[in-house]
This record gives structure tokens, sequence and C-alpha cells, in this order.
């Protein structure tokens, strides 16, 4: 039995959540799957997990060994790239994660400069609004906008974005333009599932927090989509400042309530810490930063 492939595959059934889930990540035969882990078992005389009909439950035993199978593992991927010569040169494969619109408009150009600039690297850009686990998802870096809720990852900051209410200049001609977040209850809304609620907006002033009841016409699920109804005027959307910014600087929406608005939130390139970090990675933060520090000025 190979304990290095036994230790990814069971890791594969912890982090997916089930003997199925680790059969299609790791494009191994489900049978397969489950012998390497019945094996393993049987090695270690352990039960290491309860099996259900949809989830996986670790043991006692299970847990303590899952976590020195991590470390352990880790530590293996680090001598690797010791002997790859990644920490003395940028040379490698890179794993990257951004939010989708400020992905595509921002990221995938420094990614495409970058990788032009060091041709022994290699990278796979995953663009998604879903937070994601930096370990259990094998990032690297992640571009994350808004406060870190993991004090453990090295930040660097890039700038700040706001979260704003549009309106085109044909339904504000039509309609008016509110000047409190309590008359938005009057207006027509878009929202962005994800992002807002599609009942209240909530806004700040002088006194604190206020919670703008809204009228939701039409929900989409991609910040695009918001966009470009309210381009087409159907009523006010609320999104991120650099999704809507092409459609302000051509004159398409007008940001509205500006002075209700909550603190910007902050923009950084994350990463886990590590004892030595990379060169690849190392040389794609210095290369990206100062990059998206300019498009978000």
């Amino acid at each position: 039995m190979d304990r290095l492939d036994a230790m990814t595959v069971l890791l594969g059934v912890v982090e997916g959540g089930s003997l199925s889930a680790a059969s299609r990540h790791l494009r191994m035969p489900l049978a397969t799957v489950s012998r390497k882990v019945s094996e393993l078992e049987s090695h270690l005389g352990a039960q290491l997990f309860t099996r259900t009909n949809r989830r996986i439950q670790l043991t006692e035993a299970g847990r303590s060994y899952v976590e020195a199978a991590r470390e352990i593992l880790a530590r293996v991927e680090e001598a690797e790239r010791v002997a790859a010569g990644e920490y003395t040169a940028v040379r490698g494969d890179l794993m990257m994660t951004a939010p989708i619109v400020f992905g595509r408009l921002h990221v995938l150009p420094v990614v495409v400069d970058f990788l032009k600039a060091n041709p022994e690297v290699n990278m796979r850009l995953s663009l998604g609004d879903r937070l994601v686990n930096l370990t259990e998802d094998h990032i690297d870096v992640a571009l994350r906008i808004g406060n870190l809720p993991d004090s453990n990852l090295i930040a660097t900051r890039l700038g700040t974005i706001r979260r704003v209410v549009y309106a085109s200049p044909g339904y504000i001609a039509g309609r008016g333009a509110p000047v409190d977040p309590r008359a938005l209850a009057e207006h027509d809304c878009i929202t962005f599932e994800g992002l807002m609620s599609n009942r209240t907006w909530s806004f700040v002033d002088g006194t604190g927090e206020i919670a703008a009841p809204i009228r939701s016409r039409l929900a989409v699920n991609t910040a695009e989509a918001a966009v470009d109804a309210a381009v087409a005027g159907l009523g006010l959307t609320r999104v991120l400042s650099y999704q809507a910014a092409r459609a302000v600087a051509g004159g398409q929406l007008v940001p509205l309530l500006e002075t209700f608005e909550h603190p910007a939130l902050p923009v950084q390139l994350v990463y886990l810490p590590q004892g030595h970090v990379p060169m690849k990675l190392r040389a794609f933060v210095d290369f990206a930063a100062p990059r998206l520090r300019a498009v978000l000025k």
C-alpha cells in the first residue's frame, strides 16, 4: 500500500464529504477510493470514519490521523518544491481565486502580463463570488473584498471599494432620485442575490444604522445582470463600485445616496502563512499589487 497515496485519498474523502465526491475530485473510480480507504483502515487497525448515505463522520482516531496526514503531505509538498527550486527561482504552479467581475476586468489582465514575464510559471485562475477556504481548496493566493474573517492570513492591502446604489438617467427622469434611503420603498429595485437582501438595504447616517425597506422588481444572481437591468431603466440597483464603473463612465448609470453609504470595503491579496514563501508567490504578489492598486484609485 502506498501510504502517501492513501492519505491523499483519505483527505479527498474528508474534504469532499463523501466517497463519491472524492471519486469525482480525484478522477478515480469509486470502488478504488473505497478500497484504498479500507486498506488504510486495515493497516492502522482503526476505523477512521462512519459512513452514512450522504456524508461521512470522522471518528476520534480519524480526526487525529487526518490532522497528521495533512501535516505530512504539506511537508512532502514543501520538500518537493525545494527540490524543484521554487524557493530559489520563479517557477511552478500557482492557484488563485478572485471575485467574478473584478477578476475578469482587473485580475485576468495582470495574470496574463505576469505569465508573459515569467515563462516557467503556470497559473489556474478560479473566478467565483463564494468565499473559499485556502487550505481545503489548495489556493496559493486569493483576492478578497471585505474585512478578513481569518486574521491568520497574510494580507497585502490594495485599496477599497464602495457599495453604491445606481440608477439610469432615464429612470431618474421618469421616477426621480431618492434623497433618503427611506424613500426607496417608493422605487423599483433590482437585487443581486448573495450580496444583499431583496427586502431591505442597509445604510448609515449620523444617528446609526438604517434598514430601508425596498421593493425588488427583479432578483438576479450576478452583478453584471443587475447592472444591465439598471442600465435598461428597470430600476435602482446596488452593487460594488467596480462592478458598475464602466456604465458610470459611459453615462449609463448615476450613483445615488452616496452620503448614506457604509464605510468602503478593503481589497486585499491574501495567502496562508508559511515558513518560506515560494518565489513564484512572492513574485506574483510584488507584480500584481501595484497594478491592482492603480485600478482602485
